[in-house]
C-alpha cells in the first residue's frame, strides 16, 4: 500500500510540472555539491538534447549500488519518466526517487512552490530545488538546465522534506554529468 501511495505520488508529481502553466523565478540559493565528472554524448538532434537517452538508464546508474531495484517508466508520462521505489525497511520509511527528461520545458517554469524553492548550481549546471513542490510533506525535486530544456529529479521519502532534500542533494551531483552538456 505505501509503495503504491509513493508511485501515484511520483505520477502526480510529473502531472503537476508538466501540466502548470505558470512561469516563476525564485530566489535563494541552494546547497553547493561536489564535483563529478563523466564523459557525456551529444545527440544527434540538437532541439532534442534527450534524443536517444533513456530515463530509466540514468536513473539507474546513479542509484547504482543504493538498493534500488531497476526503474521502470512512470505511469504518468511513460515515454519521458522513469522511477525507482525502496520499500520501507523497518524504521526508514520508502523513497521513490523519479528522473523525468523534458525537451524544450525550461527549468525555471512551473515552481509549483516558489516561498520552498532556491536558484543554485549542481556541478556548475544551473539547477532549482524546491522542497514540498505538490505541498506534500516528504518530496523534494531538482530541475537541472538542459540547454533550451529541463531534466526533473524528484524524491519522496515518507513524510520528512528535510530528509527528502537531504538525500536528493546527494543523488543530484550523481545525475547531473549522465545528463547532455548546455554547450
Amino acid at each position: 500500500m505505501i509503495a503504491r501511495r509513493v508511485s501515484v505520488a511520483v505520477a502526480a508529481l510529473a502531472l503537476g510540472f508538466g501540466l502548470v502553466a505558470c512561469t516563476s523565478e525564485v530566489g535563494g540559493q541552494a546547497n553547493p555539491s561536489s564535483q563529478v565528472s563523466a564523459a557525456n554524448s551529444t545527440p544527434a538532434d540538437p532541439d532534442d538534447p534527450f534524443e536517444g537517452l533513456s530515463s530509466c538508464t540514468i536513473l539507474d546508474q546513479a542509484l547504482a549500488g543504493q538498493g534500488f531495484p531497476q526503474a521502470e517508466k512512470t505511469v504518468a508520462d511513460p515515454d519521458h519518466g522513469c522511477h525507482a521505489n525502496k520499500p520501507r525497511s523497518g524504521d526508514t520509511p520508502a523513497v521513490d526517487v523519479g528522473l523525468f527528461l523534458q525537451a524544450g520545458g525550461n527549468y525555471k517554469d512551473n515552481v509549483n512552490n516558489p516561498a520552498k524553492a532556491s536558484d543554485g548550481k549542481v556541478n556548475e549546471r544551473p539547477a532549482i530545488e524546491e522542497q514540498e513542490p505538490l505541498n506534500v510533506k516528504g518530496q523534494c525535486a531538482i530541475r537541472f538546465q538542459v540547454r533550451d530544456s529541463r531534466a526533473l529529479l524528484s524524491l519522496t521519502f515518507g513524510s520528512d522534506t528535510a530528509g527528502a532534500c537531504q538525500q536528493i542533494e546527494s543523488l543530484a551531483p550523481k545525475v547531473e554529468p549522465l545528463l547532455p552538456k548546455n554547450n
